[in-house]
């Protein structure tokens, strides 16, 4: 993870309003949400129980980095952003087995898209 991303993760955590070149993260002490933001276009939103992914307008590389590095602190592991023949995709945790251990479905990627 770069540390970029690693400073807007604990801006995250610790409800800061916080900027570094091209990504700012604004919490909203009346919602208990941060709001994230890449080149002033919101990416993601993180509640108490919830993100929520948006891919602000490009679906870049660095958006989709920004993303995944939100959803492996602030997310379930596993779950993540890919992109497969220049589609963006988006696996969810569903729940889990005995027999395989962690079950995620594959959805394509909609601005919006909630994890809880």
């Amino acid at each position: 993870m770069r540390k970029i991303e690693q400073q807007m993760n604990n801006a995250i955590s610790n409800n800061l309003n916080w900027q570094s070149a091209n990504t700012s993260v604004t919490f909203d002490p009346e919602t208990n949400e941060s709001i994230v933001r890449l080149h002033g276009n919101t990416i993601a939103v993180v509640g108490d129980n919830f993100v929520q992914i948006f891919d602000g307008g490009w679906q870049s590389n660095t958006t989709k980095s920004r993303l995944n590095a939100i959803l492996k602190e602030h997310g379930i592991s596993g779950e993540c952003v890919i992109q497969k023949n220049f589609n963006w995709f988006v696996h969810k945790f569903i729940g889990q087995t005995a027999i395989t251990g962690p079950v995620y479905n594959e959805y394509d990627f909609t601005n919006g898209f909630m994890f809880a």
